[in-house]
């Protein structure tokens, strides 16, 4: 079995030109009509300030994730771009103007994320809560959501869980052993109880998990997590290629090529996932609607 390399703290991989099939197209003139829908209702979306490279498509199809709770991380993850520091305020008519967001873009399958709030008592949980209440009266769409850990706080959790999202996402990112270079304060164990807790409390919420490779991982390492995700439950997973999204984020050690994403897409499936996205280009939220879509039709 073909390994991914491992990096090492002490050796540094060097900054790598992007291979062929990792080339995007450039900005097409439909993208301007999401840009000025968020605008408009000054809004943010995680495909910006986390400089997700299928932006163009997305938004060109009058897609985008939205992103709440303003736009300032509290925790400092090595791969992420969105700004650390001082947190903003919560904007109490957030939740409306999200609603109002995926009426006029029409969604139908609505993807709400935000950065992570450990300043906050409860996370942001009541919030996510009030979000989904607002753009489920608002549009009748599904809606997945896109959580941070809430640290562990059973809880916050329960009380998203409570709105009944019809997805429940938390990203396990990567592999334990590299969670103190990429996931500064998160716990492994901690993400693996949260997405048991979402089966638990409502067994017919979809829960959903994603990886990304090129950080340095093994191919062993990887699959001892899907194990791990499908043991807690985990119903679909997303794994796709880490991208550097500045100078100042981690570097990637390593380009899978599409062959070897389609290789271990099938060892994953294998695990009983009921549905499974591998590739370069997968993220957690790319094409989130046609895969609950799929998995909606199947069940």
């Amino acid at each position: 079995m073909s390994t991914l390399n491992i990096l090492t703290d002490t050796q540094p991989a060097p900054r790598q030109r992007l291979p062929k099939w990792l080339k995007r197209p450039l900005p097409k003139p439909g993208m301007s009509f999401t840009s000025n829908v968020i605008d408009d209702l000054n809004l943010v979306t995680v495909c910006e300030s986390a400089k997700c490279p299928n932006r163009t498509e997305c938004w060109s199809h009058k897609t985008a994730t939205l992103m709440i709770l303003g736009n300032v991380c509290t925790r400092p993850c090595g791969f992420c771009s969105i700004a650390k520091g001082k947190t903003e305020t919560v904007q109490i008519d957030e939740p409306e103007r999200v609603a109002e967001a995926a009426a006029r873009l029409g969604l139908e399958h609505v993807v709400i994320t935000s950065v992570t709030r450990d300043d906050l008592p409860d996370g942001g949980a009541e919030h996510f809560y009030n979000c989904i209440l607002a753009v489920r009266e608002r549009t009748g769409a599904d809606i997945e959501v896109l959580t941070p850990d809430f640290r562990g706080d059973r809880a916050a959790i329960h009380r998203v869980t409570e709105a009944h999202p019809d997805v429940f996402n938390h990203n396990t990112e990567t592999v334990p052993r590299l969670y103190h270079r990429v996931r500064r304060n998160a716990v492994y164990q901690r993400t693996l109880d949260l997405l048991i807790q979402v089966k638990e409390t409502d067994p017919t919420i979809i829960t959903k998990s994603g990886l990304m490779l090129g950080l340095g991982e093994t191919r062993e390492e990887v699959l001892e997590v899907c194990a791990d995700l499908r043991a807690a439950g985990c119903d679909m997973i997303t794994i796709g290629q880490y991208l550097q999204p500045t100078p100042e984020n981690l570097p990637v050690e390593r380009f899978l090529p599409p062959e070897e994403f389609d290789e271990v897409g099938d060892q994953v499936r294998a695990m009983g996932f009921k549905l499974v996205a591998s590739g370069p280009f997968v993220r957690s939220s790319y094409n989130a609607g046609e895969m609950a879509a799929v998995l909606g039709n199947d069940s």
